[in-house]
């Protein structure tokens, strides 16, 4: 199967959270999408919701001379996330990664402030919380993004995703309560195969979206 689109994968994604909704295992949630691509995504399941809707900024470390390859992520204040495997099959080390680390945590924080535009963050504490993408590749992002929810205490922790690989749902399953999906393929080598519009977005469409969201 295939997507159109981020907003069609959303809506699908949606309907088996609303399933869960109507049987009370969804409780006051409050949905974080990654963006840019989380971003459509998460609005849908937001409105189906009728949950409030904001971002969880993490940024990919990228593995050098290829940053197209993530070996790591970061989010927030959170200690940086790394993929131990390629890191030994590199040659790398945490350490020698320092600069890219401080680069991409300033990052985070530039992307946090531009796309709230002075909102706070919400409460997480005792809530459900849905944190949503476009689609799970290695998982590594998803990752340093539930460590970093976790850490605010929320009653329940989902991770929902469109379409994933079998090796990241499994490399997953002990960081969400649960992980919630429209398709797992039996040969998964990127997200964007899945989508017949797999175009990125820009900084200004997912501050317009959040924006709406917030009645703004």
């Amino acid at each position: 199967m295939r997507f159109q689109d981020r907003r069609e994968a959303g809506r699908e994604l949606a309907a088996r959270l609303v399933e869960r909704q109507r049987q009370g295992r969804l409780e006051d949630p409050v949905v974080l999408a990654l963006p840019r691509g989380g971003v459509p995504v998460a609005d849908e399941i937001a409105g189906a919701l009728h949950a409030p809707l904001d971002v969880l900024v993490v940024r990919k470390i990228g593995a050098p001379y290829n940053p197209e390859v993530g070996i790591g992520a970061v989010v927030g204040n959170q200690p940086p996330i790394f993929d131990e495997r390629a890191l030994a099959v590199l040659d790398l080390t945490p350490g020698r990664l320092s600069v890219q680390v401080d680069t991409e945590q300033a990052e985070v924080r530039r992307r946090e402030e531009l796309y709230r535009g002075g909102r706070p963050a919400p409460e997480l504490r005792g809530r459900t919380v849905v944190v949503v993408d476009d689609g799970l590749a290695t998982g590594v992002t998803a990752r340093a993004a539930l460590r970093a929810v976790r850490a605010a205490g929320p009653a329940h922790l989902l991770l929902a995703v469109p379409v994933c690989s079998r090796q990241a749902t499994e490399a997953l399953r002990g960081e969400a309560d649960e992980i919630v999906y429209v398709y797992q393929p039996p040969h998964f080598e990127a997200v964007g195969q899945w989508y017949d519009d797999f175009a990125q977005l820009t900084d200004d469409e997912v501050i317009r979206t959040l924006s709406a969201a917030h009645g703004g």
